[in-house]
């Protein structure tokens, strides 16, 4: 069948899309799309800049209600970026091929997240002529058990206070610290309200693990935003440096390093064993911070590109 492209899933089909993720993220051991795209497969309604490719079929009536689709192959384009999923058991059949071709249709040079670094999303980049241009790296450190690095204490600079974040009454300094810190990231710089609002809005928000460095003008100069993942039936709930970001204006005081370890305090404290966090392989001064701290390298992303 050839490739739709769609502005929104309707439910069966959206359903549809999530049992191949779990069937996709099963067999290979990582999961095929991130949290962003994760939340506008959620959103139901369409959204700028978002499309949906599937690749499928009619799978006959259901028992009752409309009939059942059948998603072989999945792939959603977000701005320029696009992360996609074939089935485990209907590869090499070109189904790959054809999702990446309907998103160069719409796009001239989409840039595709490969999760897990696998030899298949490998194989299929070279093929159509895409090379590695970043490389995510996810980083792992144990908080509990024997292989466990000491936790150093939190020492604020002077002047410094840490609280937990206040919705509605710190969004606007959050948003300008995070931009002011992430100008250069495609994804994580620009925010708006909208974008911290989907974040409020899901079932993992807690505002107090989402951790505020102030000077004794109440003015915002780091910040560091926990999570927490639930266990699944193959790992333990842990913890995530979700986001961290200092204010360039308040660089050179040690506050990247004070956060991180506030941040791992408190997961700590929460009877999480196990933190991750994922970073730009090439963002030397955070990797050595990370690093310093217990932090090894556990799993890579890839983006590919044409260009």
């Amino acid at each position: 069948m050839e490739p739709q492209v769609l502005t929104r899933l309707d439910d069966d089909t959206a359903a549809a899309v999530h049992d191949l993720l779990a069937v996709t993220g099963a067999a290979d051991g990582a999961d095929p799309l991130s949290d962003q795209f994760l939340r506008n497969l959620r959103a139901g309604e369409p959204r700028d800049g978002v499309l949906h490719v599937v690749i499928g079929g009619a799978d006959g009536p259901a028992a009752a209600g409309p009939p059942g689709v059948d998603v072989a192959g999945y792939a959603q384009l977000d701005g320029e970026y696009a992360e996609l999923a074939v089935h485990p058991e209907r590869r090499r059949r070109g189904l790959g091929t054809a999702l990446v071709r309907a998103l160069e249709a719409v796009t001239p040079d989409p840039h595709v997240w490969a999760h897990g670094d696998l030899d298949a999303a490998k194989a299929l980049a070279g093929a159509l002529g895409y090379h590695r241009d970043r490389v995510l790296w996810q980083m792992r450190r144990p908080l509990t058990g024997p292989d466990a690095p000491a936790l150093p204490d939190v020492e604020l600079p002077d002047g410094v206070t840490l609280r937990t974040f206040v919705p509605g009454q710190d969004d606007a300094e959050f948003l300008r610290v995070n931009n002011a810190a992430f100008d250069w990231h495609p994804e994580q710089g620009g925010w708006s309200g909208r974008e911290l609002a989907a974040r409020q809005a899901e079932s993992w928000f807690d505002a107090g693990g989402f951790l505020l460095a102030t000077d004794p003008a109440g003015t915002l100069l780091g910040y560091h935003w926990t999570k927490v993942h639930a266990a699944t039936d193959d790992e333990p709930a842990m913890g995530e440096v979700y986001v961290l970001g200092v204010d360039p204006a308040a660089h050179g005081r040690g506050l990247g390093r004070v956060l991180t370890l506030a941040g791992l305090h408190h997961l700590r404290d929460r009877g999480l064993g196990t933190v991750l966090l994922y970073v730009e392989a090439d963002n030397a001064p955070a990797v050595r911070v990370y690093e310093r701290l217990g932090f090894t390298v556990h799993a890579a992303d890839v983006n590919y590109t044409r260009k």
